[in-house]
């Protein structure tokens, strides 16, 4: 089944052609009208509640087609300008949450997640070591102020995950008018230091866009990670993050549940965070999620979560025909560049259809053991599709 995806005007995306998911919707579905002014943050391809794909052909949604809902939620992300400060909960967290305010988390759903860059891609992702952010700390007398003597003390005495949380308890807690002091003296007095730690450009960014923001200083606490294409971060339960810019793939549980306190418009639950957050620092590089490669076509990103993986799938045109052995689960396929005849064989037989830039798919349960792409009639150039499903490769 060809899908259309449904495409989210969040504030913070890019506008315009400029931004990847509204070139994924010209391309997807011929009705879509772009607007030049307009933010195009997500598409969503899935069976979430808040964002259902339709099934191009018949116009129903697909969780009424398939008579229930998909474990993962797919979607591309277009961003010029940082998401919020946030973790996801996890399940019993997400229960209980939903349970109480279902106005604010709208799903009993624990939420991992995992971003695949496009392009390059900026964002912040877990603690720093302690012993950097008791540094930073120092450095930058301004933030060592807000935090206070007694907090701060209590880090140079046993730099821990508890002092870590007393501190960052502090700043997240402070005054709106203390913390926009704050930030204004480190912008005004602090330029040599933050160029010397290559947070100048970043730190200008995120305040230009949120002024005196809380979420702002915690460029000081949490690890500044650099992207490129095909790299990838995951992000477990109750994992601090924000991504600040660039386009990426996303797939994740099926859920919309967001715990947010800073860099937003949006509700901020400052306490919920500081319960729920895992204090533990460690270094950037260990942030980077590492894909294993089935062969030179695909390589897998396997999360340790049942809900989902994803198949990255490049094909170069000079290869003629590719078989894809999968699994008999529901999976949903993009295409990013290229042309390929996709061969699936379905509860009517077997299906062709030409996939080229945009185009989604949903890939049936019938279509196990194996789907094939084939060359299409403009095959001159190299293929790429990425693909969510069940976590089968996880089965012992």
């Amino acid at each position: 089944m060809e899908l259309t995806g449904w495409v989210k005007n969040y504030d913070w995306g890019r506008k315009g052609i400029n931004s990847a998911v509204a070139q994924l919707a010209m391309a997807n579905d011929p009705d879509f009208t772009l607007n030049e002014e307009e933010s195009y943050a997500e598409m969503w391809m899935g069976t979430h509640i808040c964002g259902v794909s339709v099934v191009k052909e018949t116009g129903e949604t697909l969780d009424r087609v398939l008579k229930k809902d998909l474990p993962y939620l797919f979607k591309v992300l277009s961003i010029s300008k940082a998401l919020s400060i946030q973790v996801h909960p996890n399940k019993c967290e997400a229960e209980r949450l939903h349970k109480e305010r279902p106005e604010i988390y709208k799903d009993d759903n624990h939420k991992p997640e995992l971003a695949i860059a496009l392009t390059p891609f900026v964002a912040l992702v877990g603690f720093q070591p302690v012993e950097d952010i008791r540094d930073f700390i120092d450095e930058f007398q301004p933030l060592s102020k807000l935090i206070g003597k007694e907090a701060v003390d209590k880090l140079h005495q046993s730099p821990s995950s508890e002092t870590l949380k007393l501190c960052y308890e502090k700043l997240m807690n402070s005054k709106e008018a203390d913390v926009a002091k704050c930030i204004k003296d480190i912008a005004k007095n602090y330029q040599r230091e933050l160029k010397f730690n290559e947070l100048l450009n970043v730190f200008n960014k995120v305040n230009a866009d949120f002024p005196g923001d809380v979420g702002v200083l915690s460029l000081f606490f949490l690890n500044l990670v650099h992207l490129q294409p095909g790299q990838a971060i995951y992000l477990g339960a109750n994992e601090i993050h924000a991504y600040l810019d660039g386009d990426c793939v996303e797939c994740m549980a099926c859920s919309d549940n967001v715990i947010r306190a800073g860099l937003t418009p949006k509700y901020k639950d400052v306490e919920q965070l500081i319960a729920s957050v895992i204090f533990e620092g460690a270094d950037a590089g260990r942030k980077l999620f590492l894909p294993y490669h089935i062969d030179e076509n695909v390589q897998v990103y396997v999360p340790p979560v049942d809900d989902f993986a994803v198949i990255h799938v490049a094909i170069k045109h000079t290869v003629e025909n590719y078989k894809l052995q999968i699994q008999p689960y529901g999976s949903i396929l993009i295409t990013l560049e290229g042309s390929r005849t996709l061969r699936v064989n379905t509860s009517a037989g077997l299906k062709e259809i030409v996939l080229t830039r945009g185009s989604i798919v949903y890939i049936p349960v019938e279509a196990a053991p194996e789907i094939e792409f084939a060359p299409a009639e403009d095959c001159g150039e190299n293929f790429t599709c990425y693909i969510a499903t069940y976590n089968y490769f996880r089965v012992a």
